[in-house]
């Protein structure tokens, strides 16, 4: 069960490159939990998965000598469903179908890759911890920053728009 968490159902055995397969393999989830029941059961879901998967992430690295094996991506699924909570929520604040608002989706995956890859400041520290909560935290950072620029870059393009 562990592995099957960690893995996020497979993905993260995708080649190369798994942790954008595992953010990618994160996207159809966001639209099912937002139309299920919008950004309240997308953030329950993040909690959820947090807990899960760095429960699982713990059993899974234990007596390893990799802390931060490249087939887990439940850390990549959190980081990207929170990268992608602004964009659910303004779909349902303004009631327009989530897929409507594309160019968030491909803010917040562009974004959370970024971050998640060059890891500045505190999403890099999070990732030298070495235990099952660094290899969560910096995915969840990486997610909080992509959130934070899409909700920007979302309001400069409103403003544009506007003119």
């Amino acid at each position: 069960m562990n592995t099957l968490i960690v893995t996020f159902f497979g993905a993260g055995y995708l080649r190369p490159a798994s942790g954008t397969w595992g953010s990618l393999a994160a996207l159809p989830f966001v639209w099912a939990l937002h139309v299920l029941g919008g950004p309240w059961l997308l953030a329950l879901a993040i909690v959820a998965a947090f807990a899960l998967g760095t429960r699982a992430t713990g059993a899974y690295i234990a007596g390893s000598s990799v802390k931060d094996p490249s087939e887990v991506v439940i850390d990549e699924v959190v980081g990207m469903w929170i990268a992608m909570l602004p964009v659910s929520i303004g779909a349902a604040a303004v009631g327009a179908e989530i897929l409507r608002l594309f160019p968030g989706w491909i803010a917040a995956f562009f974004l959370f890759r970024l971050f998640d890859v060059l890891k500045p400041g505190p999403i890099g520290r999070a990732d030298r911890r070495g235990d099952a909560l660094g290899v969560m935290l910096d995915d969840v950072l990486a997610g909080v920053a992509a959130g934070l620029v899409t909700v920007a870059l979302a309001a400069l393009s409103h403003l544009v728009l506007m003119r």
